[in-house]
């Protein structure tokens, strides 16, 4: 096939298609780079230089090593499903696509591991294998369209994350490309918890600020024997949220434990995938309890019991597969579904202890009432991660920045009562001010210090994560510098 010629005189744009093999991978025309100008944050919106796509770690490398070599502003991007602005071209960065680079290298059933391309989508490695008895733990509710390497960047989690833990608990060896282009392998051949510092894990939720992974071996697990789904109707959230550490506190640790409210529940019966749940109750809860067969209709009852001590309206078991199904997709669609009755939303991820949610909800509907914005509430209550989901119509004047501050509020919330202000979908640009809400200016200071003995230049991904402008930090670090001379 003959290759087309690049259209531009900018040297940048063309010395990057030379490495990816010309005009077919890369893009750098302002009509085909709108689509690249944010993630799954919409509120922010800024244009890349240029869209490359890479077909191999190679490649990755010669493309990091050219933009460090000419101090060019570069980050990584994989589906785009990012929900905090992580891979939004704050300063005209090059972007460099990870989804051609979308195979599964290999199954090692016998030592439970698997090994993939960033590209590849997380629901996709189940389904490779589900077959033969084995899944990949790890659930986002975008998992059926985000990758596995943008899983590792923010760490996601899941509404199984309560049981089996959330992405870093299933990495057992990264290839990384560091930002001066150099290429390196931690964990080989996916041996746990290798001696020395825990690079894996500190790599893991950095967020692409600290290198690029190209290759990554995961943790699979067999298929539990058995499982069996609840579904409990609540008229109080009092009730619910009383519910869920019951639960925990009679020793029981299900697989999932999720809970939506009324405004939520309107959402998700308005889209997709409808239930029938009634309109005028104000939470539900969806429970997954699974293991080996023995014991699992006990734990089931135990649960049933529970609810209906907590003033439960009705509880239910799942009867069949196809109804377990249908549950789960239409907890799975809770924040695209918030487009059925609103115009935008910003979702938030805050947590918090299990004891505070029936405070901490209540502080969010006091937030919704000063703001004059709805707030919907979706979350995994079982290991305490709220999403707050402020609704609002950014045509309105003000509107957008009504919902900011709600939803920085409802970050505050968490944190006062001990808690954090993401559980799984990461600082990125969304909630970096916000880091000052659990860290001091000296714990923010020792993690940039991290920052910039992986990224010295900070042109990979610069301006995530950290606050600005942070003047104690950075007034420290010059000072630093200077006494270095």
């Amino acid at each position: 096939m003959r290759r087309k010629r690049i259209q531009t005189n900018d040297p940048h744009i063309q010395a990057l298609a030379r490495i990816v093999g010309g005009e077919n991978s890369i893009l750098y025309k302002k009509e085909d780079l709108v689509a690249y100008d944010c993630d799954g944050f919409t509120v922010h919106r800024h244009l890349p230089k240029a869209v490359v796509f890479p077909k191999n770690t190679e490649e990755v490398a010669a493309i990091v090593k050219y933009c460090h070599e000419h101090d060019l502003p570069f980050l990584a991007r994989g589906a785009g499903t990012g929900l905090s602005g992580g891979a939004i071209p704050l300063n005209g960065e090059v972007i460099i696509s990870l989804v051609r680079m979308k195979r599964l290298i290999s199954v090692d059933l016998e030592n439970r591991r698997a090994v993939v391309e960033p590209g590849f989508v997380n629901l996709k490695l189940t389904n490779s294998i589900s077959d033969r008895g084995y899944y990949y733990a790890p659930d986002p509710s975008s998992q059926y369209c985000c990758t596995i390497g943008g899983n590792v960047a923010e760490n996601a989690g899941g509404a199984h994350c309560l049981k089996y833990g959330v992405t870093t608990n299933h990495i057992l060896g990264l290839e990384v490309v560091l930002p001066n282009g150099e290429i390196i392998e931690i964990g080989k051949n996916g041996i746990p918890d290798p001696p020395g510092y825990d690079l894996i894990g500190l790599l893991t939720g950095s967020e692409g600020t600290l290198g690029i992974v190209t290759k990554i071996t995961v943790r699979i697990l067999k298929n539990p024997e058995a499982k069996q789904t609840v579904l409990a109707y609540f008229d109080r959230v009092e009730d619910a949220s009383q519910a869920v550490s019951d639960i925990i506190s009679a020793g029981m640790v299900p697989a999932a434990l999720e809970m939506m409210d009324q405004t939520a529940i309107e959402g998700v019966e308005a889209a997709a995938f409808p239930v029938g749940h009634p309109k005028d109750i104000e939470a539900l809860l969806l429970i997954e309890v699974d293991g080996i067969s023995a014991g699992i209709s006990e734990q089931t009852e135990e649960i049933l019991r529970i609810c209906r001590n907590r003033n439960v309206r009705e509880v239910k078991v799942a009867q069949t597969e196809e109804e377990r199904a249908r549950w789960w997709a239409n907890r799975k669609t809770g924040f695209g579904a918030m487009g059925a009755i609103s115009p935008d939303y910003l979702v938030q991820d805050g947590v918090i202890p299990r004891s505070k949610l029936p405070e901490v909800l209540k502080n969010i509907q006091q937030i919704s009432k000063k703001y004059g914005l709805r707030i919907a509430n979706i979350f995994h209550a079982g290991d305490g991660n709220l999403h707050p989901l402020v609704l609002f119509d950014a045509s309105k004047p003000g509107e957008t920045e009504k919902a900011l501050a709600a939803g920085s509020e409802c970050l505050q919330a968490c944190a006062a009562v001990g808690g954090s202000i993401t559980g799984e979908h990461g600082v990125g640009i969304e909630k970096k001010e916000e880091m000052r809400f659990i860290f001091s200016d000296e714990e923010i200071a020792a993690q940039t210090d991290i920052r910039d003995v992986f990224n010295p230049k900070n042109l990979l991904n610069a301006g995530k994560l950290f606050p600005t402008p942070g003047r104690c930090v950075e007034v420290k670090h010059e000072q630093k510098q200077r006494q270095s001379l």
